[in-house]
């Protein structure tokens, strides 16, 4: 890169600099370097410090001239140009020049944010989690035309052609961590959205969401339904299945639709809510209706089956349910399951 260089302070007249200052960036992108490599080449090119910054990510690449990322506080900026794309403005490249701006220095921002808008527009901006939520809105609501949802993708760094998976989360955790963590190698954004985090993926693996999130995974192709079924997956999570793919909740989902005044008035969900003053009695209950097993249950709870027998004799009383036929374990099931969707 280096070789490639052509010092400012050698160039004369501003017409040779010019047009030597383009055909340093034609070969740039004809090596198809990335922004931070832009952000190099330009500083070690102007001799000063060189930043680029996306709207999308928020994140400020900057370079100093010796090639190393420039970590002190940005002093005043000497010269600005905007990035556009498409006529939408999408982020700055800038200059860190001390004292006067160097007459070159307009033409070199100038390649510079056109290389900088070609790196997006090809493969997406440098990878980073957090993302601008009003891009994220755009992805995945259910009214977005197409041409703005791809053009919103764009700008958060995802190239045309590649899978979006979307997940709802709730947790104390930062995003970006839990985004990071799922998607470790290709490119992932999270913003938070009211009271749920939205992370987009190009791939989820879901054994590596930290303990204590919830989540919920949905599983259509298009940001906007999969957002509604990563909302609808979320609401089925609990602190013993904490990670819930929507696609494995089958007939289930179907709770998620039922209005909650009917649900409140079945006498098994009312059964339920009348039992919530109980937790011991709950966790029992949670515990058969996941295992589908008495000893299985117990090992869950870590108790002798025969206790655990007990307990379900009792609740089977309380709720008027014989536990121990399949059809009474179905309703126990549904029933806790609908009265947690009525909880929230």
């Amino acid at each position: 890169m280096e070789a490639l260089a052509v010092r400012l302070s050698g160039l004369d007249p501003y017409v040779d600099g010019a047009i030597r200052i383009i055909g340093f960036y034609d070969t740039l992108m004809r090596r198809r370097v990335d922004l931070p490599a832009l952000a190099r080449a330009s500083a070690g090119l102007a001799e000063c410090v060189a930043g680029i910054r996306l709207h999308g990510t928020g994140r400020a690449i900057r370079f100093s001239p010796d090639g190393t990322e420039a970590s002190a506080p940005a002093p005043l900026v000497s010269t600005t140009v905007p990035i556009a794309l498409d006529e939408e403005e999408i982020g700055t490249v800038w200059l860190e020049r001390p004292g006067a701006p160097n007459p070159l220095d307009d033409v070199l921002l100038d390649r510079l944010a056109i290389a900088v808008a070609a790196v997006v527009e090809r493969y997406g901006p440098a990878r980073t989690t957090m993302a601008d939520p009003a891009l994220v809105e755009l992805v995945i609501g259910t009214d977005t035309d197409e041409a703005a949802r791809a053009r919103a993708l764009r700008l958060l760094g995802f190239a045309a052609g590649l899978p979006v998976h979307v997940v709802a989360v709730r947790s104390q955790l930062p995003l970006d961590r839990i985004g990071g963590l799922v998607c470790p190698a290709r490119p992932v954004k999270a913003a938070p959205l009211a009271d749920v985090g939205v992370i987009l993926a190009t791939a989820v693996d879901a054994d590596r969401i930290p303990a204590g999130v919830r989540a919920g995974i949905g599983a259509a192709q298009d940001p906007g339904r999969s957002w509604h079924e990563a909302r609808t997956a979320l609401r089925f999570s609990t602190p013993r299945q904490p990670v819930v793919h929507y696609a494995g909740l089958g007939a289930l989902a179907l709770l998620a639709q039922v209005p909650e005044g009917v649900a409140r008035e079945n006498a098994d969900v009312a059964a339920i809510a009348r039992m919530a003053d109980s937790p011991e009695d709950l966790e029992t209950l949670d515990a058969y209706c996941t295992a589908g097993s008495l000893r299985r249950a117990a090992g869950l709870l870590h108790l002798h089956h025969s206790s655990v027998s007990r307990r379900l004799e009792q609740i089977g009383r309380t709720l008027g349910i014989e536990l121990t036929e399949p059809t009474g374990l179905i309703r126990a099931r549904l029933a806790l399951t609908a009265w947690r969707l009525l909880d929230g």
